[in-house]
């Protein structure tokens, strides 16, 4: 609850004669004042109050924080009745009667009270003086101590007697809410009622003092307490270091009620009543000085975060299925316009992975279990049929039964499916129709974690997982931003392949790398489908995919497989040997790696002889 600058000054202006009336409070008049039968010391006038026996008064908002034991805003609400309409600032207004009193030349009369009779080190009071915030008053040679808002501007001040009439009492017009203070740079706060408490505490535990913080009330309120800890947000650990007697404790609970959650607040008992009586007594052992340590609050343990060092993650190498385009343990979509060959593509893969029989520049492989999810096509007349044609060992081919609830990417049975029956490829197609009812596949915040979920699966049980994809309509638009749904799902993959037709020949399809993210792009090869020789592959192909899908046209090309089988024939003609340093260095120049020169010499296994040389190299040549 805040409260405007104007409503304050209300509450200031209240009549504390009238307000003590209205709650029932006795008054006895004493010339122009009247003295509270309550409490015999005070008495009040207009809206002005004065504590005869601390030397203290002010308005009437301190006085019903002191005597009635309120908050800031409970003191302000309860003289105008009114709920605070103002934004978040704990600081009132400051009064247009504040002013500072007026210096003294110099500070003599008050470093003699200060060091003599109260005991605090010379060196420490004039370095508080030569700050500005402690000097002598000039008409009374009162000890004054300054309170500062967060600028830097006086705007509160308390008057300390320096003679044998004990004086004490805060300037007209000051805010308590901006106490005397130091204000350091770590997170603790020490908080003190008086001033001259928290000096003798800093000569007390003099190490680093100039880092933390300290804060006098100027009594038990807490005013002053929360304009602080609103400025300053590093602070996290507040010492109530208030007296050591039934107010001091009293007022050390009530704070700590009211410090938010979230700071650590602990009670520190003076071994006397207060910190000045510790010092100034000669035989109190000093590092006894605190008699009593209590943790009043403190905040709740924030939950550990889960980390993950790298120096303790095992260092692993992708495993591939088809390098460099399809990779075990990852996401790989393969997209395409409706009808251009993505599906039979799928089941030309499916086949691949069950009998043995490779794609270009595919390793061997052992036969492996295969789940081809489909949605679109029938298993019994549509399905089924291809695999056949395909060659696929069907006993190696599974599909999730999903007839008594539909499947989508998020369900828990397939990481189980993959799981138990050793599947390491599995084929959805189409994704959207598996992205399931209550997902927006446009809305990058709903698609990210179904994506994410299906790669960590993919990860944990190394399944290559192959999404095929539909193509929107926006033609003219880059490739990369034509897949149904959010771009997320894009960026998710490790793979992207385009399939499509050319235009000038409808039974060419070509495949096209257009994102890879763990290896340099493949080649574009090229396949031809729907002839009366079937499915076969034709070699690499020159076209772009943004091209491609806008129609345009392409050329075939040698793929580096063959151009690397071409440079064997040339380099070992006529008789030649050749070492494999020599070979892949060529080839390299080429822009043929050295994986594909080892296919080309494994398919050319029958038509080579290798040795070793005088330098202990292996060399190949061709077999006569």
């Amino acid at each position: 609850m805040q409260y405007t600058e104007e409503q304050i000054t209300r509450a200031n202006q209240t009549n504390l004669v009238s307000f003590l009336n209205a709650q029932g409070e006795q008054l006895v008049k004493s010339g122009r004042e009247y003295r509270w039968k309550k409490h015999d010391s005070v008495t009040v006038s207009g809206n002005r109050w004065y504590r005869h026996s601390q030397g203290r008064g002010g308005y009437p908002v301190d006085f019903v924080m002191e005597f009635y034991n309120a908050t800031f805003p409970e003191a302000v609400k309860k003289l105008i009745g009114e709920e605070g309409e103002g934004r978040n600032s704990t600081c009132p207004a400051p009064s247009p009667d504040f002013r500072l009193p007026e210096k003294e030349e110099n500070n003599d009369r008050i470093i003699r009270y200060l060091t003599e009779n109260r005991g605090i080190e010379k060196n420490l009071v004039e370095e508080w003086i030569s700050s500005g915030d402690v000097y002598e008053e000039k008409k009374h040679h009162n000890v004054v101590f300054v309170g500062r808002d967060a600028d830097g501007i006086p705007r509160y001040a308390h008057c300390r007697g320096t003679s044998e009439i004990k004086y004490r009492g805060d300037v007209a017009g000051s805010d308590k809410s901006c106490g005397f203070c130091h204000r350091g740079t770590d997170t603790q706060l020490f908080v003190f009622e008086a001033a001259i408490d928290l000096l003798s505490f800093i000569q007390l535990f003099p190490k680093d003092w100039k880092k933390r913080s300290y804060l006098s009330l100027g009594g038990i309120s807490s005013a002053a307490l929360m304009a602080f800890l609103s400025e300053r947000p590093q602070i996290t650990s507040v010492f109530l270091c208030l007296d050591n007697d039934r107010a001091g404790n009293e007022a050390c609970e009530k704070l700590a009620e009211e410090i938010p959650d979230g700071y650590s607040v602990v009670r520190l008992k003076p071994s006397r009543k207060d910190w000045n009586e510790i010092l100034c007594d000669k035989n109190v052992d000093r590092k006894k000085a605190i008699a009593e340590t209590v943790t009043m609050k403190a905040p709740e343990k924030e939950a550990l975060v889960p980390m993950l060092c790298y120096e303790d993650i095992e260092q692993t190498s992708v495993e591939w299925l088809w390098f460099p385009y399809l990779p075990f343990g990852k996401l790989t979509i393969i997209q395409g316009n409706p009808g251009e060959g993505k599906t039979y593509f799928a089941m030309m893969l499916t086949a691949t992975c069950t009998n043995r029989k490779t794609f270009p520049n595919m390793e061997e492989i052992e036969p492996f279990n295969v789940i081809y999810q489909t949605a679109e096509d029938g298993m019994g007349d549509t399905i089924k049929p291809r695999l056949v044609e395909a060659g696929a060992d069907l006993s190696r081919v599974m599909v999730i039964d999903d007839t008594e609830e539909a499947l989508t990417l998020s369900d828990d049975r397939i990481e189980k499916a993959i799981r138990q029956n050793q599947v390491r490829l599995l084929i959805i197609d189409p994704v959207q129709a598996f992205i399931g009812a209550d997902v927006d596949m446009n809305r990058a915040n709903e698609v990210r974690p179904v994506f994410r979920k299906l790669g960590m699966i993919a990860e944990q049980t190394g399944c290559a997982i192959v999404l095929i994809g539909h193509l929107n309509k926006s033609s003219g638009t880059q490739s990369t931003y034509r897949g149904l749904g959010s771009i997320d799902i894009m960026a998710a993959v490790r793979s992207l392949l385009f399939i499509g037709k050319v235009k000038k020949d409808p039974t060419t399809r070509v495949l096209i790398h257009e994102k890879s993210s763990l290896a340099p792009p493949g080649e574009t090869m090229a396949f031809k489908l729907g002839d009366e020789e079937g499915f076969r592959w034709v070699g690499a192909y020159e076209i772009s995919a943004d091209d491609l899908l806008d129609g345009k046209e392409g050329k075939p090309t040698e793929t580096k497989l063959q151009r690397g089988t071409k440079l064997i024939y040339e380099l070992l003609a006529d008789g030649n040997a050749v070492t494999i340093r020599e070979l892949d260095e060529k080839a390299k120049v080429q822009g043929i790696s050295q994986r594909t020169m080892r296919e080309a010499r494994s398919r050319m296994k029958e038509e080579l002889d290798y040795q070793m040389n005088e330098k202990q190299e292996n060399t190949i040549r061709l077999r006569k």
